[in-house]
């Protein structure tokens, strides 16, 4: 995709459809590029299936173009507390499939109403070091009012320009020691914020799927 014709995708949510409609299934040289998650460090995660859970890869529409809908968990929760993530949690029996999840959790955690969401469609699964398995779904946003964070579990509600997000050179490599061996992994540093682990690397795979050249 030229970066005319995805300055252009990523402005109107029915040629974003497409784009992820055309990915799927993901041709096997993308699928290679992609980040299947904390690969290496299987042997630390917790016994059993992963988990399943699901987060909004929300795209807030602005008159300058998309935002990525982020927030900033509180210091107190038991995973990935004080980070920066997606709205979203663990899937629920009652939960039909990964897109009720992700728009039950963000209903829950900043007040978004899920007729506000137009579905359209998922991203590749990838599995944390804690043991989720995280179903990305993507949405588009149209807000009628501010977001209402769930005190509890969201210490701020952010957005980040999409235009930043697609921009390669705001990608980046950072490593740091866990349980005594070396992490590799994706940061998009923005505004003040470090935005790294799963959410960049959810972030790095969706740009990567927008830019894919058949």
């Amino acid at each position: 995709m030229s970066d005319e014709d995805l300055a252009a995708a990523w402005r109107d949510p029915a040629l974003l459809r497409a784009r992820l409609d055309r990915a799927r299934p993901v041709p096997k040289r993308l699928a290679e590029s992609l980040n299947r998650g904390d690969e290496g460090f299987e042997e630390l995660r917790p016994p059993g299936l992963p988990r399943p859970a699901a987060v909004l890869v929300g795209l807030v529409e602005r008159p300058g173009g998309p935002f990525l809908l982020l927030t900033t968990r509180t210091a107190h929760l038991r995973h990935h507390a004080g980070q920066v993530s997606f709205p979203g949690g663990r899937m629920e029996v009652a939960d039909p499939d990964p897109a009720a999840t992700a728009l039950r959790e963000a209903e829950e955690e900043i007040g978004l109403p899920p007729d506000e969401v137009e579905v359209l469609g998922e991203l590749d699964p990838y599995d944390t070091v804690t043991g989720f398995r995280i179903h990305p779904v993507v949405g588009w946003i149209r807000p009628k009012a501010a977001w209402i964070p769930d005190p509890f579990e969201v210490a701020d509600v952010f957005e980040m320009p999409l235009a930043f997000a697609v921009d390669l050179a705001n990608h980046r490599r950072e490593q740091r020691m866990r349980d005594g061996r070396m992490r590799t992994y994706w940061t998009l540093p923005w505004n003040g914020r470090h935005v790294w682990g799963a959410t960049a690397g959810i972030i790095v795979n969706f740009v990567q799927l927008l830019r894919w050249r058949p």
